[in-house]
């Protein structure tokens, strides 16, 4: 195909040889798949923020570093040079995740490179070879749906090890490639530290995952390692090999269970009200 003009850059910089088709497009990036000499691999090519877009993501960049104090009070302040500067770090937090991430063990897809704007990285496939399924998309037997879920609990722990959350975790942003799950889409990314909502958005992850896989097994539904690996992260006992069993013990006069499973739902209506939304852009696209 023709390379869309974000793209012939790279095609002009030897950084890629060719752009083999579109792979999926969204409201904040269109995804190509692209040859690199031998290898094929994908472009992610970010867009420009809207301002509702911006709006909506105050509560991810709490707790980002940025390049200096200008760039801090501007973003506060969201004018226009803020505005320029928080999508820039809104760009490059995937960027920066996905080295961090890869180099402590977490399967992420690999990152080849970041170029004016474009992310290469390791192209996602199936068994077949095919582009690798969504985990909301494919059939699972019970004590797979169970190692998933292991796997996926594993990662989420390895990442807060690293000082972050992912902060959008669900069925929509892991795909099942030959090797098993991969998390991906971390634009969204958060310090586990430096941001107030880093807990709340760690038990929504956890709890989008668990509600998904507990349509194959139930009684995952009856695990905490949210709340589990939480803890041993405020104790600075949480490691990459630390032992979670799912259980855990909750004080009643600190938390109401209630509320905290009830927001678990929440989030998992909203990630499908999102969803629906990006679908509803790609096809309007």
């Amino acid at each position: 195909m023709k390379s869309p003009a974000s793209l012939q850059a790279l095609v002009d910089d030897g950084v890629i040889d060719e752009v083999l088709h579109p792979l999926k497009s969204g409201k904040e990036a269109s995804v190509y798949v692209v040859r690199s000499g031998d290898e094929v691999r994908c472009a992610k090519v970010y867009k420009d923020m809207a301002q509702r877009s911006f709006q909506q993501r105050v509560q991810y960049q709490e707790g980002r570093k940025v390049r200096g104090s200008r760039q801090a009070r501007a973003m506060g302040k969201a004018s226009k040079f803020g505005r320029k500067e928080a999508e820039a770090a809104w760009k490059s937090a995937e960027v920066d995740a996905l080295y961090q991430l890869a180099g402590a063990g977490v399967r992420v897809p690999q990152p080849y490179g970041y170029f004016g704007g474009v992310l290469v990285m390791e192209l996602l496939t199936d068994a077949e070879g095919r582009s690798a399924p969504r985990l909301g998309e494919v059939e699972l037997s019970a004590q797979t749906a169970r190692d998933y879920h292991r796997f996926l609990v594993r990662q989420v722990a390895c990442m807060l090890c690293e000082g972050l959350v992912h902060g959008d975790l669900s069925e929509y942003n892991v795909l099942v490639a030959a090797d098993g799950p991969v998390i991906i889409d971390l634009p969204q990314v958060v310090s586990a530290a430096g941001n107030h909502a880093a807990r709340t958005m760690l038990r929504r992850d956890v709890g989008n995952i668990t509600i998904s896989l507990s349509r194959f097994a139930p009684e995952l539904l009856d695990t905490h390692y949210a709340e589990e690996m939480w803890a041993l992260f405020e104790q600075g006992e949480l490691r990459p090999d630390s032992e979670l069993t799912g259980h855990f013990v909750f004080d009643e006069g600190a938390v109401d269970v209630d509320s905290v499973m009830q927001s678990i739902i929440d989030a998992r209506e909203e990630a499908v009200i999102r969803q629906q939304g990006r679908e509803a852009a790609q096809m309007k696209g």
